[in-house]
């Protein structure tokens, strides 16, 4: 199976080996059409976005206007925050110059003359590689005013790496670019989305860095041949980042459309001691979970997980086998989201921490039967009431993980534990004393 994104090539990450290697011929290819062009095969090669939301690449370029007196923008999210995921930096690391080319289809396609590399504060290892990388394609020509000689073209862009301050919130697009502008990593309300309304008030496409990797060979391969791998609905190769109970954990290339027992057992090499799975999240924490026994036939891809109840997120699979301790993970994860939440909203801000509250209780021995059910409550709550998806992260593995391991979370709960309530109307906030002893 050919590797698209990272293919088997000793060196790729040097330049000369790269361009050896046909590196930016695609780029060349591209200059001498029209960015029309270029959007058209990027929307026929069915490329979909690999950060999270699988939307359309091509139809994402295509709401960048055309006719605007203000500069265009292209963000490149590198933030990598996910639990789970560690795709990304197998790319600044092994295969900087491709997402470079890709970068410069890119703005071409979109006209933009900037493009950021958002990168998350905690990857300094990558960031040096990347800065590395670009200092390299900018000294040979390849990026910059330079690229006119280079390539023959009118065209030129320059590329600049913003280095994130370690906030997970900043994974989503609109805090993304509130952090690049200086300003607190706050999403944003939708609309305006930023196609019309996106860095400094100017038209501004967001794309993962997987997603535009995928962009040169496409560009000199053709679109027909891009759309015939993997799954039709969902065509191209994904990095599935595998961890967990798994004897080869690691970044598999593989077709869309892999079954998930295939990537579990064929290629990270199995459970350890051949035990049996109990719990697997597809795509990273915060998308929904999958049971153990419900595993066969399941694709991992966009419409496959969707059908199985969960999504393709970002590709990172999480494997828990069955001594895992269920309520301590979602306790881990939710303790993850409560940190993490901006606090803008309040729903998020305050249901994170209520989640966590009630699963270290239930942790602690101190659960009733009723937290169960408040679990599922509060977690609805959140779902869909806040501005950003950080709000559904934190809901959805709280939800599914009680709903579809009740027995689990029943077992670790007491019928006989009643949680005292403290009495807290106002002179008497400090109390302890049931109502009905208030009463008499």
């Amino acid at each position: 199976m050919e590797k698209i994104v990272l293919p088997e090539i000793d060196n790729i990450h040097i330049l000369d080996v790269y361009v050896q290697n046909g590196g930016f011929t695609a780029a060349k290819k591209a200059f001498s059409q029209s960015s029309d062009d270029i959007i058209d095969q990027v929307k026929k090669s069915g490329l979909r976005g690999r950060g999270g939301a699988a939307f359309s690449a091509g139809l994402k370029w295509s709401f960048m206007p055309k006719t605007t007196n203000k500069p265009k923008y292209l963000c490149i999210n590198g933030d990598e925050s996910e639990p789970g995921s560690f795709k990304d930096r197998q790319i600044f690391e092994y295969n900087p110059h491709q997402l470079i080319e890709g970068i410069l289809i890119t703005c071409y396609a979109i006209g933009a003359k900037i493009a950021y590399i958002y990168i998350r504060g905690e990857y300094h290892k990558w960031i040096k590689m990347m800065q590395k990388a670009l200092d390299d394609a900018y000294s040979a020509g390849y990026v910059g005013e330079a690229m006119k000689e280079k390539f023959g073209t009118e065209f030129f862009c320059n590329i600049y790496i913003h280095k994130g301050a370690g906030a997970y919130i900043c994974g989503e697009e609109s805090s993304l670019m509130n952090s690049l502008e200086g300003q607190r990593g706050y999403p944003r309300v939708k609309p305006p989305f930023p196609a019309q309304n996106g860095l400094w008030g100017c038209p501004t496409t967001i794309n993962n860095v997987e997603t535009i990797t995928n962009i040169p060979p496409i560009i000199t391969k053709g679109w027909e041949w891009f759309s015939k791998i993997g799954e039709p609905k969902h065509p191209g190769t994904i990095l599935f980042g595998v961890s967990g109970h798994v004897n080869k954990p690691g970044v598999y290339e593989l077709p869309s459309g892999t079954l998930l027992t295939d990537i579990i057992y064929n290629y990270a090499g199995g459970v350890p001691g051949n035990k049996n799975i109990l719990c697997v999240i597809p795509g990273g924490s915060s998308m929904p979970p999958l049971r153990g026994d419900q595993l066969e036939g399941v694709k991992m891809d966009a419409e496959s997980l969707k059908a199985a109840g969960s999504a393709i997120g970002t590709g990172g699979i999480i494997v828990m086998d069955e001594d895992t301790d269920l309520v301590k993970v979602l306790a881990r994860i939710s303790h993850f989201y409560h940190h993490e939440s901006c606090g803008q909203c309040t729903p998020c801000r305050e249901g994170s921490g209520w989640l966590e509250k009630i699963l270290k209780r239930i942790l602690a021995g101190n659960g009733s039967i009723s937290d169960i059910d408040l679990l599922v409550t509060v977690a609805n709550q959140i779902e869909g009431n806040t501005i950003c998806a950080l709000g559904e992260a934190a809901a959805w593995p709280v939800r599914f993980m009680v709903t579809r391991f009740r027995d689990y979370f029943e077992a670790r709960v007491s019928k006989e534990v009643n949680l005292q309530v403290a009495n807290k109307v106002h002179s008497m906030r400090h109390t302890a004393r049931p109502l009905a002893e208030v009463k008499n």
